[in-house]
């Protein structure tokens, strides 16, 4: 199970070392989502701004790993 993620991660860190701005990117976009997702009466998914907080945790993310590789 170790070995398994073990790899896992390095292929993740292999994959995102040429492109540091990805994450922050997807980050962006799950904000700017969030943003348009307020005036769509989807339900709880708009009430709780779970693609606001998801996107500034992952963009977050992003930039201390861009900064770390």
């Amino acid at each position: 199970m170790t070995q398994r993620l073990n790899k896992s991660l390095d292929k993740v860190s292999e994959y995102l070392a040429p492109r540091k701005g990805l994450l922050p990117f997807i980050g962006i976009l799950f904000v700017i989502a969030n943003f348009f997702l307020q005036f769509l009466p989807i339900g709880w998914l708009a009430d709780s701004n779970l693609f606001l907080h998801l996107g500034v945790v992952i963009a977050i993310f992003g930039l201390m790993l861009a900064w770390a590789l």
